[in-house]
């Protein structure tokens, strides 16, 4: 701007004080309450405060007492609909865990009745997932061999479980939920997709009918593994295997293809199990080679808080166990209950499903059940289904009862064939290159994260794959705290506008002013970086101005507007710069700074140091000002005398 008129219409207000019992409140309530979810409660009697605490435990109390005929005719369909693909898919994975496959049938029971109970989501349905399994075998196959020990491995998973549970319980009591925030949306692509990798290939050992197969979990011990037994491989369970899978992804196309024909894809796990075991049982196909799952015990979920094992020696393998596949669990089971509940237009608190999630992975620990969560194809069966309300969940339970109490016997001809194929069915659903392909395009360093979950789980093994994105996630964080970004802003045309040169090529520099931009909250750890860089950008400037000829620079204003917070060594940072500055007979002028920059810059005096007049509200105002200094003092530093009285004559 080329005029020299200056109208400082307000001054930045400095925030009253605060009582530091009062800040702390507030501080506390925007951390771990910015949903408010006390809200419901204030002005209500004590009588409707405790009828709606038990509503916001037991949700099921609030939206139960709206249930109609209606819904539960679409809970009914979903819940069978579910079922059959979680009966099929519960013993596969359980297979997966390498725990007994009446476990798999254990765990949709239990767990989807207290979810029901206590879970926000009308469209999760629950159950076991193929990389909580695979999770649970890896790490506990470190400390135990299962086929030494089956009674000791089974225990453990019991134990690793209840850990899983109390750590998803204890952070959305406790409302830390921002913790499994670290598991970015790419660190998730690339270790689910990696995971469903390292298991499709683990389940060519059901395909070719291997009995000894390597417990490692990364591709090159398992290509090794498979390629040294080429003499063991049968073609009738390969046959089996390649016609079954054929089938499933087959059923998979067409429904994705024909939506209202989901319940093909639904039923086809169910579908195989049936025509395989009929197969086997009238060709009597496991006497030439094909295995099968064998007896499986009848009866409902034995208790099994007795079981739980604490001794030292495994103590730290199971809670390691719990805590990882707890946040996996949780991250996905959040992520997919979020995804259908922005599809329907309703809210759910991820702070409760955490609870809920907690709560299920404890009971279930106490009756015979590992790892839950709510798995995304159960969950987009049910979804597809036309579920209503939760209820779905409990009528899936109840014709997992049923199976347990009258139907085990029929899965005895089983053939292992059939559960491999599923299971990689499955799994070649995880493996979304299409995110992988639209990360490249948005954000290469996301790309760079995906891919080093995805490496680092096929080529090392899944809890290195795990740390190496999750690290590479905070990094990027650390990254963005540390070094910030600085724009140079400057003035568009015809307007008081000011913005990034880069982002406007249009806009025009104003004649001895340099305005700064500061992208970040001013810390310990950018403060040293955003000194040297706001020393480099003047060096910048300065070297433009000798090459063009043009006014001398007078004037450095820094923007403060996306600065929400700054700490003593960020104070300390703008004291030096100003000194440096001021050595150079630059001037330094502040626009916008919030209130708790305000606040905190009066408490340490730097306001009186650089002058209230100094600070401006707008960028506008700032250059208004330095313009008039420059167009009407004689001396090449403006005084601050001369803003102060003509500051107070406007």
């Amino acid at each position: 701007m080329g005029n020299t008129d200056f109208e400082r219409v307000h001054s930045v207000a400095i925030p009253p004080p605060q009582p530091f019992s009062k800040s702390l409140k507030n501080n506390l309530k925007e951390t771990f309450f910015p949903d408010d979810p006390l809200r419901q409660f204030k002005n209500q009697p004590p009588a409707r405060r405790f009828i709606l605490g038990l509503q916001y435990v037991f949700p099921i109390l609030e939206w139960g007492r709206k249930y109609s005929l209606d819904f539960f005719k679409a809970d009914l369909i979903a819940g069978i609909t579910i079922a059959s693909l979680a009966i099929p898919q519960g013993i596969s994975y359980a297979k997966l865990a390498n725990l007994p496959p009446i476990l798999g049938l254990y765990s949709s029971f239990v767990p989807p009745l207290v979810y029901a109970v206590m879970g926000s989501s009308r469209d999760l349905a629950v159950g076991t997932v193929a990389v909580g399994s695979l999770l649970t075998a890896s790490m506990l196959s470190d400390v135990v061999n299962v086929n030494e020990n089956p009674t000791l491995y089974l225990h453990l998973a019991f134990t690793a479980t209840l850990f899983a549970g109390l750590l998803e319980a204890t952070l959305g009591i406790f409302r830390l939920g921002f913790i499994v925030d670290f598991l970015s949306h790419a660190t998730i692509v690339g270790f689910m997709g990696g995971a469903a990798t390292v298991v499709s290939l683990q389940q060519l050992k059901g395909i070719l009918g291997l009995s000894h197969f390597t417990h490692a979990t990364d591709v090159i011990a398992v290509m090794r593994s498979i390629f040294s037994q080429t003499h063991k491989w049968r073609w009738e369970s390969a046959v089996l295997g390649c016609c079954f899978l054929f089938y499933l992804l087959l059923a998979r196309y067409i429904s994705k293809k024909r939506p209202n024909l989901f319940w093909i894809s639904a039923t086809a796990p169910l579908t195989s199990v049936i025509l395989g075991t009929l197969l086997v049982y009238l060709t009597r196909a496991e006497k030439h080679g094909v295995q099968v799952i064998g007896q499986l015990k009848k009866g409902i979920n034995p208790p099994s808080i007795m079981d739980l094992e604490f001794d030292s020696r495994y103590l730290t393998t199971v809670i390691k166990t719990g805590i990882v596949t707890g946040i996996i669990s949780l991250a996905e089971g959040i992520a997919v209950g979020r995804s259908f509940a922005m599809f329907k237009n309703y809210h759910i608190d991820g702070n409760k499903e955490m609870i809920a999630f907690g709560m299920m992975n404890i009971v279930g620990s106490f009756t015979s059940s590992y790892l839950t969560t709510g798995p995304f194809s159960r969950s987009a069966v049910n979804f597809n289904a036309g579920c209503k309300t939760a209820v779905s969940n409990i009528v899936m339970a109840l014709a997992v009862m049923i199976t347990l109490l009258f139907l085990t016997p029929l899965f005895h001809h089983t053939p292992l064939v059939v559960l491999s194929s599923i299971i990689i069915a499955a799994m070649l659903g995880l493996i979304d290159y299409e995110a992988a392909i639209h990360l490249w395009q948005v954000d290469k360093f996301d790309f760079v994260v995906c891919m080093s979950a995805y490496l680092g789980v096929v080529f090392a093994d899944i809890e290195i794959g795990l740390i190496l994105a999750v690290g590479l996630s905070v990094l990027r964080v650390l990254l963005f705290v540390a070094r910030p970004r600085t724009f140079v802003l400057g003035n568009i045309p015809e307007t008081r506008i000011y913005r990034s040169v880069d982002q406007y090529p249009n806009t025009n520099n104003v004649p001895g002013i340099l305005i700064l931009e500061i992208n970040a909250p001013i810390y310990f750890a950018n403060a040293s970086y955003l000194r040297e860089r706001i020393c480099r950008w003047i060096d910048d400037e300065e070297d433009k101005i000798k090459l063009s000829g043009k006014t001398s620079l007078q004037y450095v204003i820094l923007d403060m507007s996306a600065v929400g917070n700054i700490d003593t060594s960020g104070i300390s940072m703008l004291e030096e710069v100003k000194k440096i500055i001021d050595r150079r007979g630059i001037k330094l002028a502040l626009a916008n700074p919030g209130g708790e920059v305000m606040k905190k810059l009066n408490k340490s005096k730097f306001i009186e140091t650089i002058g209230q007049e100094w600070i401006f509200l707008t960028v506008g105002e700032a250059v208004g000002a330095c313009n008039y200094m420059l167009h009407t003092c004689k001396t090449n530093l403006a005084s601050s005398d001369e803003l102060k009285k003509y500051s107070s004559s406007v």
